[in-house]
């Protein structure tokens, strides 16, 4: 398999009271969905990333204008509409850096929202976020309340059965362990055997944890795999010693390692995986529904932020460079079925 960088460095020198503030402002929404729609105030042709994140990214306004060639290959009712509906599955408790409540304490913010309102900017379209669980984000898809997912979605061949997909950004997993803890993944998931790992429902890391666990209970060993509602009760339990590691975003857990650093509370990286299995770099993906003729002017979109710069002020501002890729593809090879 491929290893990856850490990125313990993530966002170096936020404090923790600005991390913990963060966390405790996306602890304000709560139920399945939110119908209230995040809008911005940015002047006509400009884009500012990094807006209300404590601290999170630097703020960073970007000139974007309308690209007319591209924004003509959107549905027409899409383009009549005058708005892109961008769906972020981030409720209850917030998912820093990638999407949370900002220091207002009502807008969302973060790194998938900042580029899909590059993207809408690319479209000329007025961009609109809606927050749901991460389940319902998908329902938001499939019903047509959402235009397009920008949500730390993987690319995978079983998704693809559904959805059609824009890549954007690299997808690298990581476990997250107390830093004083023995605890550690090489690479093979034999080194799991009588570990408890938490993991997010509907995940594909849920997917590929859930495949492991079948593996060594085949070879006679266990792998307790345990759930939680938000991430505040992940991260107690990992704390208390109830489970041995967390398994998530890397993006997600680095943010979090940076912000526990000198507390009793301290974790580390203790291992990473790609999102499309040991032989694939797996990839984040622009999510919409299947034969919505969305994915060709969304990749066109994100190429044409790549080759004009501000795909890579983007993640400068939010210090996830490292997640760089050359180029946006339409449904490119993603997580095998089988997981191989």
């Amino acid at each position: 398999m491929r290893h990856h960088v850490t990125r313990r460095a993530l966002l170096r020198g936020i404090t923790a009271a600005t991390a913990a503030a963060t966390l405790a402002t996306g602890l304000t929404a709560c139920g399945g969905d939110s119908d209230a729609a995040t809008t911005t105030s940015d002047a006509a042709g400009t884009v500012t990333v990094g807006r209300l994140s404590n601290g999170a990214a630097k703020e960073t306004t970007l000139k974007v204008s309308e690209v007319k060639s591209i924004s003509a290959k959107l549905p027409a009712d899409l383009r009549k509409s005058g708005r892109l509906v961008i769906g972020s599955g981030t409720l209850p408790s917030g998912s820093p850096p990638l999407g949370f409540v900002g220091s207002d304490q009502k807008t969302l913010t973060g790194s998938e929202i900042d580029l899909a309102r590059l993207v809408a900017a690319v479209f000329g379209l007025k961009p609109e976020v809606k927050r749901f669980t991460w389940e319902n984000l998908f329902v938001g898809i499939d019903s047509g309340k959402v235009d397009v997912g920008f949500s730390n979605i993987t690319d995978t061949e079983e998704r693809k059965r559904k959805y059609e997909f824009a890549s954007y950004r690299k997808d690298d997993l990581a476990f997250e362990a107390p830093k004083d803890s023995k605890f550690r993944f090489d690479g093979d998931y034999r080194t799991l055997a009588g570990t408890t790992v938490s993991v997010g429902a509907g995940t594909n890391q849920e997917r590929i944890l859930l495949e492991w666990k079948n593996r060594l209970e085949k070879e006679g060993k266990k792998l307790t795999v345990k759930y939680f509602q938000e991430t505040n009760s992940t991260y107690l339990a990992l704390s208390s010693g109830k489970i041995d590691a967390y398994f998530g975003p890397s993006p997600n857990l680095s943010y979090h390692v940076t912000q526990t650093s000198g507390t009793p509370q301290a974790t580390r990286i203790a291992g990473q995986f790609s999102g499309a299995g040991a032989t694939l770099q797996g990839l984040i993906a622009a999510t919409a529904k299947k034969d919505s003729g969305l994915a060709e002017p969304l990749a066109e979109a994100i190429n044409h932020l790549i080759d004009n710069g501000q795909y890579a002020k983007w993640l400068a501002a939010w210090n996830l460079s490292g997640e760089a890729v050359e180029k946006a593809e339409v449904n490119p090879p993603g997580l095998p079925l089988d997981n191989s």
